[in-house]
């Protein structure tokens, strides 16, 4: 049952997120949550930290989700983050302590061109 809530959750994380509903995107975290961005090596500590520096970011952005997975404590969400029209691949693993986000890394991978090299083994995919 727990994993059904927690995804349940993710779920409305991601919608909210999708149409920039801070206050509904924000309530799967704890207020002690705390979010690495490993790329920028940035870390911002409190729900409200995070809430307050997602509603400053000043782009247009959208959110596909590809796949979410995860059972317990730990969950791994892949989505396209769109900022402005440019798509980023995006990586969430979050970590959960009493069905709240407790701790959040997000990576973020742009686009690239595949590779002439390997083109007779591969598919592309969307």
């Amino acid at each position: 049952m727990r994993d059904q809530e927690i995804r349940s959750a993710l779920d409305q994380h991601w919608a909210a997120s999708d149409v920039n509903d801070f206050e509904e995107e924000h309530k799967i975290y704890r207020d002690d949550a705390v979010l690495d961005y490993p790329q920028s090596g940035e870390r911002i500590r409190g729900r409200s930290n995070i809430q307050s520096s997602r509603a400053a970011q000043p782009n247009q952005k959208r959110f596909a989700i590809r796949r979410i997975t995860g059972t317990g404590d730990l969950w791994v969400t892949e989505y396209v983050l769109t900022y402005d029209g440019k798509p980023s691949y995006t990586v969430s693993i979050m970590e959960f302590l009493d069905a709240q986000v407790v701790r959040e890394t997000q990576y973020f991978g742009d686009p690239f061109e595949p590779g002439a090299s390997r083109a007779r083994w591969v598919e592309k995919i969307g």
